[in-house]
């Protein structure tokens, strides 16, 4: 049933979204995302897309103006861990001024929690995942979204994110808590998981889901994440 579910996603895609993008692609921090392996599984495909990508596995990218001035695309995977005045401020700026950025997870959703400017482009900071790995469902809330269209109800066993978010993001798939993991003040809360917004001129992307490499197995985890690397991957073309 999924494969034939995934199958119906690829149509969806946008054709050569990619094709000749900039892609600067910076993972590292925390290793227990396992930020190297999620590389590993999303530079195969952005290769195989026609993307040009510029690899880091340091935040020094964000300080060199040439490179941040000419890419249309930051996905970044860095959970934890500190980010220069310096390498902030090339990040933030390359956002404004039109680049994309996109990432899952802890390595974009928790990356340097001290930082507040960060979170604002962002759009949300994780503050908890009761219970660690659970069973949880995604649901599907807006399915004419090109990210989610197409797409139904799907099973995760992952850790399921607790978040502070923007009211003023463009929430695209949520999860429902139900209360265990020590949190039952938490029952019935509808979070989101996968969203889209803006910062300046560029094109933010993010989903909740994937803590680790295994996790991009689930076909539909896996299709959003293409899915609204596409969508960011085009900040520049409006």
């Amino acid at each position: 049933m999924l494969a034939i579910a995934c199958a119906s996603c690829q149509a969806v895609a946008q054709e050569n979204a990619l094709k000749g993008k900039k892609v600067l692609f910076v993972y590292g921090g925390w290793d227990g995302h396992e930020p190297r392996q999620c590389y590993d599984v999303l530079k195969p495909w952005l290769d195989s897309q026609g993307a040009i990508v510029y690899s880091y596995d340091n935040l020094d990218a964000y300080t060199d103006k040439d490179l941040m001035g000419k890419v249309d695309l930051i996905i970044q995977t860095w959970t934890m861990g500190s980010i220069s005045g310096d390498q902030e401020r090339g990040l933030l700026e390359a956002v404004r001024n039109g680049a994309g950025i996109a990432g899952w997870h802890g390595g974009l959703g928790d990356s340097f929690r001290n930082n507040t400017e960060y979170q604002f482009m962002v759009g949300g900071q994780w503050v908890a995942h009761p219970g660690g790995k659970v069973d949880y469902d995604v649901n599907i809330k807006d399915k004419k979204d090109p990210v989610t269209k197409g797409l139904k109800t799907f099973h995760m066993k992952s850790e399921q994110y607790y978040m502070h978010v923007d009211p003023g993001v463009k929430v695209l798939a949520t999860t429902t808590f139900n209360g265990e993991g020590g949190a039952p003040w938490i029952k019935g809360v509808v979070m989101p998981v996968v969203w889209k917004k803006y910062y300046g001129k560029g094109r933010v992307f993010y989903s909740s889901l994937c803590h680790d490499a295994s996790d991009f197995k689930v076909p539909e985890a896996l299709e959003i994440m293409k899915r609204g690397i596409e969508w960011a991957a085009q900040s520049k073309e409006e």
